[in-house]
């Protein structure tokens, strides 16, 4: 199968959250179930800075007004098609954000810009490649099948991948007449929603299937709390719907070869693993805790549940454990966490903004990575946890519901626990999951134990690609 995948951000070459990860790891995991996966992403002024050599495979007459193109390329084995329109994506700031931190103004038309291309290539653009299936990821290629519906090649499968519903591309319906789409489209059984534009939405009605990134997630966003007003259309296309947990690139995120780390170190040599704690107290400016290490890389907002994780800093110092926090985001919530670096000199330390390098060595050198999310899609930075014998310590809820077992009497006397979980997500039954993780960190072998169920877990790809696999092979033969 020939399968094009359309992303905004790909890993290595971009990423602000787990849509990278996964848009950079799926092509490797699905190839081995006879899978061709060519990705579409922009030409951001970062990537094309990190490809050695591009070549144009196509030239647009108009890109929404602008000149634009097709570039294909190779990278860490990656098989690229890039939209290049300078006009679009080139200049300073993220993906989705200017350099002062607030959206692009011309987002709708950035991104549909991308589905548009996307379509134009299932369609036969170019000369020598067709895809049989399209995978998109998010708001930002959620068009795409409705380009598709409405274009030269109708029954082209599309498979939608929802990593996080709160993001659903809105826009107000002044801005239809610049997505090159009739205006049967502007309708409640395709993009509008409620008098706004909904990107997301269109592409959840014209897409072949959905899915999201963990089993519980898929059954959560059929409430009206997790669904975020889209609950409705998804209970109409549940046959549809389907979750399947992300998996990780086991070969980036790997104890015993990370060339990010001080120390290498494998479920059979744990105790190598200390050597990479201090360096990570140096970073933080952390002194040497007899109790747990604790870290966090996360955005700071309210969807983490960082509000909570603040509120139980003074739990956390007084049983003896430390701190340390990547990450940025509201400014209130960063502000309470300086507080804290502030109240608790050598017990919390904070590092502001995305560092991948560091990333890693908090969790080769921590004791527990904290994520008391409100709600999880999947998550990933406890997939890493588990990998690294970080034990993770869990919200109840979507895809770390489903990928952490809990350390209670049973699943500790069965070797099956990996981590701990509490609900209702909350500042009391966090503080009741902390007195667990203190407890047992005090029974050294237990907590080794810990570590290295975890670490055993399976986190690949492996199982999920061939779900993935599978479901085009299905959409495929219906066609």
């Amino acid at each position: 199968m020939q399968v094009l995948s359309v992303a905004s951000e790909v890993y290595p070459l971009i990423k602000t959250g787990g849509l990278a990860d996964v848009a950079g790891a799926l092509p490797e995991a699905v190839a081995a179930h006879g899978v061709t996966m060519r990705t579409l992403m922009p030409a951001y002024p970062a990537v094309l800075a990190k490809l050695a050599e591009t070549q144009e495979v196509h030239v647009f007459d108009t890109l929404f007004g602008h000149p634009g193109r097709i570039l294909s390329a190779r990278h860490h084995g990656l098989d690229l098609l890039l939209v290049d329109c300078p006009a679009l994506f080139d200049r300073p700031g993220g993906p989705y954000l200017d350099a002062s931190g607030k959206d692009h103004p011309d987002n709708f038309r950035r991104f549909a810009a991308l589905s548009l291309a996307a379509a134009l290539i299932a369609e036969g653009c170019l000369k020598d490649w067709v895809p049989d299936l399209v995978h998109v990821h998010d708001w930002q290629a959620a068009l795409t099948p409705v380009y598709l519906r409405f274009g030269r090649r109708p029954e082209t499968p599309v498979v939608l991948t929802i990593h996080n519903i709160a993001f659903q591309g809105q826009f107000s319906a002044d801005i239809f007449q610049e997505l090159a789409l009739p205006w049967a489209a502007l309708h409640m059984d395709w993009i509008e929603y409620y008098g706004h534009l909904g990107f997301l939405k269109g592409g959840m009605r014209a897409a072949d299937a959905i899915t999201t990134v963990s089993p519980s997630y898929a059954e959560e966003i059929l409430t009206p709390e997790f669904g975020l007003g889209l609950e409705g259309l998804l209970a109409a296309r549940q046959n549809a719907l389907s979750g399947i947990v992300n998996g990780i690139d086991t070969e980036v995120w790997n104890p015993a070869t990370d060339p990010m780390i001080a120390a290498h170190y494998d479920a059979a040599r744990l105790e190598a693993r200390r050597a990479n704690r201090k360096p990570l107290l140096d970073r933080f400016k952390l002194d040497a805790p007899e109790g747990p290490l604790f870290c966090v890389i996360s955005r700071l907002t309210l969807q983490k549940g960082m509000d909570i994780l603040a509120a139980v800093i003074p739990d956390i110092i007084a049983q003896g454990g430390s701190l340390a926090v990547l990450g940025s985001g509201d400014a209130e919530l960063e502000a309470l966490f300086e507080e804290a670096a502030l109240a608790y000199p050598g017990r919390v330390g904070l590092v502001k903004g995305y560092d991948e390098p560091l990333s890693h060595q908090l969790q080769a050198g921590a004791d527990a990575i904290l994520i008391p999310s409100r709600f999880e899609p999947c998550g990933l930075t406890q997939l890493y946890g588990l990998r690294y014998g970080c034990v993770p310590i869990v919200a109840r809820t979507g895809g770390l519901a489903d990928t952490i077992i809990d350390a209670n009497e049973a699943a500790m006397l069965a070797q099956a626990a990996t981590g701990f979980l509490f609900s209702p997500v909350g500042e009391d039954a966090f503080k009741q999951a902390l007195k667990r993780a203190f407890k047992l960190f005090n029974e050294p072998r237990l907590w080794a134990r810990l570590q290295v169920q975890g670490m055993k877990t399976d986190v690949s790809w492996d199982a999920s690609a061939g779900r993935y696999a599978a479901l085009y092979s299905q959409l495929c033969a219906k066609g």
